[in-house]
């Protein structure tokens, strides 16, 4: 019996009766993190770590839900279940799963550089290892954390002086919250979202250290707050929402900054290269690290870095799920 198995429901193991981000309802699932795609309603019994519990009742409403620390190993059936830092954002974990001795590990979405926010990534050894591609192609590398955060003060701050507004669209989960952490408040004051000042609140209870922000409301004066950093879920920019802070730069950030035609269909005046993704690098570090020689790729280049695993001597394979690098964009 494979220690995990590939289904119309999700990512299943036998063993134990329970599946990892299950895109289907089932009785019991285990949860990598908070994004959308990967936790859904519907489920009978949830199971993830601690940290992430806040944010997944946040989105969820009550469930039922079990939780467990980064690295305690939970018996469930015939499996040794236990969930570890993945880095993507906070509370987000990899979940191992050993069953007669045989170790396979389902990465969830990862990152390896360090964000401030996120316990990070922890390499794991396993026999088979299940990651993500969303940036598998090596056009995708990442700038030090550190060098865009600094690009993204620049701007902010030359906007300011100029009497604009800095209108910037990210992820309400993670993404969000890293450029908050980023930011110097000295440059003046910062609006988020009701969607993003949500989840906010929610870790700020966690003990997340964010800079003080506002949040955006219909009776908010916006010439009591010139030239402030705006931040919003992607959806919002170019709406009636962002439409009020007048005159305005905007920007984006995301991994896929880094394609030129994708910066132009934005349609912002900037786009700062951002990704709570691995980068090209890091999953071939990230891999590697694991020791395992069976790999399945998931979401995103999954042909291109399946071939490439092959071709370094790894028995290299695709599986087919309904996760997606931009679920949040609908927030």
């Amino acid at each position: 019996m494979s220690v995990l198995t590939f289904t119309e429901r999700g990512i299943y193991c036998p063993a134990a009766d329970i599946y990892v981000d299950p895109w289907k309802p089932v009785d019991r699932a285990v949860i990598t993190h908070g994004h959308a795609d990967h936790a859904r309603a519907g489920m009978g019994r949830y199971l993830a770590t601690s940290e992430a519990a806040p944010v997944l009742r946040h989105r969820l409403g009550e469930i039922a839900l079990d939780t467990v620390g980064y690295g305690e190993t939970v018996t469930v059936g015939g499996a040794r279940i236990s969930l570890h830092p993945a880095g993507h954002v906070p509370g987000s974990a990899q979940v191992r799963v050993e069953v007669g001795g045989e170790v396979w590990v389902v990465s969830g979405d990862y990152k390896l550089e360090t964000d401030g926010i996120s316990a990070p990534f922890e390499p794991l050894a396993c026999d088979t290892f299940i990651s993500e591609c969303t940036f598998g192609l090596p056009v995708f590398n990442w700038a030090p954390p550190e060098e865009v955060a600094a690009e993204i003060n620049r701007w902010w701050a030359a906007n300011a002086a100029e009497g604009r507004f800095s209108i910037c669209g990210a992820y309400s989960l993670g993404k969000a919250q890293r450029i908050l952490a980023a930011l110097d408040p000295s440059i003046g004051p910062i609006l988020c979202h009701g969607a993003i000042e949500g989840t906010n609140r929610v870790m700020r209870r966690q003990g997340i250290a964010l800079p003080e922000t506002v949040q955006v409301t219909p009776d908010l004066d916006v010439k009591s707050v010139p030239g402030a950093f705006v931040l919003a879920p992607p959806s919002a920019l170019g709406s009636t929402w962002a439409g009020r802070f007048r005159p305005a730069s905007t920007a984006f950030a995301s991994g896929w900054m880094a394609l030129r035609g994708v910066r132009r269909r934005r349609s912002a005046d900037r786009g700062f290269v951002m990704s709570d993704h691995a980068d090209w690098g890091g999953l071939n570090s990230a891999i590697a690290a694991t020791g395992a020689e069976r790999v399945f790729v998931t979401h995103g280049y999954t042909s291109v870095f399946r071939r490439h695993l092959a071709e370094q001597g790894y028995d290299a394979g695709v599986v087919a799920t309904e996760f997606g690098a931009d679920a949040e964009d609908s927030d």
